[in-house]
């Protein structure tokens, strides 16, 4: 024991034999332990954005959706009068708002999942139930109200307007904020748990080379020592062994770089264009029913007309320069941009939802599918111009004929400019879905593979030290 201690036993042959095979034992060890660590934090990663709270989140996007389509499908109700078979017809709105109660559950549910053990969040969630369950009552009394009214299109008595008031205010100034901060604070959560767990991924990388070097020194350094000894060039085991070593750390590395990128892609590419899109389509819907609350509710028609110009800013904010921030300008500032913006053009000369995807959408078949977004989205605004106008000159029964597609193709127009919202939207999830088929693709077998490989190595190292020690007995 005391020889031991004191290190005598290194200045044997047989002692600096054990000794090396046990220095790399403890390095295979090691490399294990990174790749085990390392491949479990990516498998985390994938978990989370690819399978649990990233596609939760996008899924409570739609309720801030569901609710504020909700309240535009009333306004229609609302605005055609006795008129059923305007617009979209009676039905049909009262089916849309139906489906969109349905969704809202849907998407509170989901809401109330990924809160977990968020306190704050839970209360949220309870919240936007409880205040949809007031908006529905307060809904029901207008609609009865309208019902009994029997008025013609856009010609509103002042009782059903103030009642749909009270139902419009408490979704605009109660509940859609708070549907609209869930998925801010639930994709804020996500957000860090990407960084957290790419930088973990990465980290493990670049520990995977370092053990890697490490054994690799090991077994060469060894060969070279048992060379010298015995004389011979190659043992053949430890060669295999070196081979095997450099394979796992290769390939661990490799798969490792290759999943920091999935998981990059899932989430720039895919997660946050999803979620902006869908955010985009959800205000343009609201925005779009304020052009009916704005014609109902005449007392409220400035009111309406800037929160319209703020829905816009938030979809699409080109550069006005030093003009008034109006409709006016607005229009203008739309139809300049449209003109002049080719997808992939540095730096992107508007701000808004449309901003952050024209930086993601700089080619091929998603950057001319957004331009004809743009294009889309330009003549959605010239109708809605055009119907203010007609407003403005006290012509209000043509407004409303315009708004509701008697006169016009607004309402299809508004369609084309939904559906091809859609289709882009669709692209980034089949890119996210892509990804993180990929990543999943990636991982499988890597529960069994890297102890297959240690196993494999130290079985080779024990191959070949064993016949040279035993030339000692």
């Amino acid at each position: 024991m005391l020889t031991f201690v004191r290190g005598r036993w290194l200045s044997t042959v047989p002692g600096r034999i054990r000794a090396y095979a046990v220095l790399i034992l403890v390095a295979v060890a090691a490399l294990l332990g990174v790749v085990t660590v390392a491949v479990g934090n990516a498998r985390d990663s994938v978990q989370t954005i690819g399978h649990d709270a990233g596609p939760q989140v996008v899924a409570t996007s739609a309720l801030y959706f569901a609710l504020s389509d909700m309240d535009a499908q009333v306004s229609n109700i609302l605005l055609i009068g006795r008129e059923h078979g305007l617009g979209v017809g009676y039905d049909e709105s009262l089916r849309v708002y139906d489906k969109r109660r349905a969704e809202a559950d849907r998407a509170a549910v989901r809401a109330a999942q990924l809160a977990g053990r968020d306190a704050d969040l839970e209360l949220t969630v309870q919240e936007v139930l409880q205040g949809l369950g007031r908006y529905e009552r307060l809904v029901g009394e207008a609609m009865l109200l309208d019902r009994q009214a029997d008025h013609a299109p856009g010609e509103l008595p002042q009782r059903v307007v103030d009642a749909y008031r009270q139902a419009t205010d408490l979704m605009k100034l109660e509940i859609l904020p708070k549907a609209y901060n869930i998925t801010l604070d639930s994709g804020a959560n996500v957000r860090q748990a990407y960084e957290t767990k790419r930088s973990a991924v990465l980290a493990g990388r670049a520990w995977v080379v370092v053990t890697g070097a490490v054994l690799l020194a090991l077994l060469l350094a060894a060969q070279v020592h048992l060379a010298r000894t015995f004389r011979r060039v190659v043992n053949p085991a430890l060669a295999l062994a070196t081979l095997a070593a450099v394979a796992l750390a290769a390939v661990a590395t490799g798969l490792l770089s290759a999943q920091a990128g999935h998981i990059r892609t899932a989430k720039q590419d895919g997660f946050e264009s999803v979620l902006a899109l869908s955010r985009a389509r959800a205000i343009s819907h609201s925005a779009f029913a304020d052009e009916n609350r704005y014609l109902l509710d005449p007392g409220r028609a400035d009111t309406y007309e800037q929160t319209y110009l703020d829905k816009s800013l938030a979809v699409l904010s080109p550069d006005l320069g030093s003009k008034p921030v109006n409709l006016e300008s607005y229009y203008a500032g739309v139809d300049e941009t449209v003109r002049t913006f080719v997808p992939g053009d540095e730096p992107v000369p508007f701000l808004g939802f449309f901003g952050d995807e024209a930086r993601a959408s700089t080619s091929g078949e998603s950057g001319e599918t957004f331009r004809r977004l743009l294009r889309s989205y330009q003549v959605v605004l010239g109708n809605d111009r055009r119907m203010r106008a007609l407003a403005a000159k006290g012509d209000r029964a043509g407004a409303v004929d315009l708004r509701m597609g008697r006169t016009s193709n607004a309402i299809r127009d508004f369609g084309a400019y939904d559906a091809t919202l859609g289709s882009l939207t669709a692209g980034h999830q089949r890119a996210f879905n892509t990804a993180i088929s990929d990543a999943d693709g990636g991982l499988r077998g890597w529960t069994a593979l890297p102890p297959l490989a240690a196993a494999v190595i130290v079985l080779l190292v024990v191959a070949g030290v064993r016949p040279r020690l035993a030339e000692f007995r």
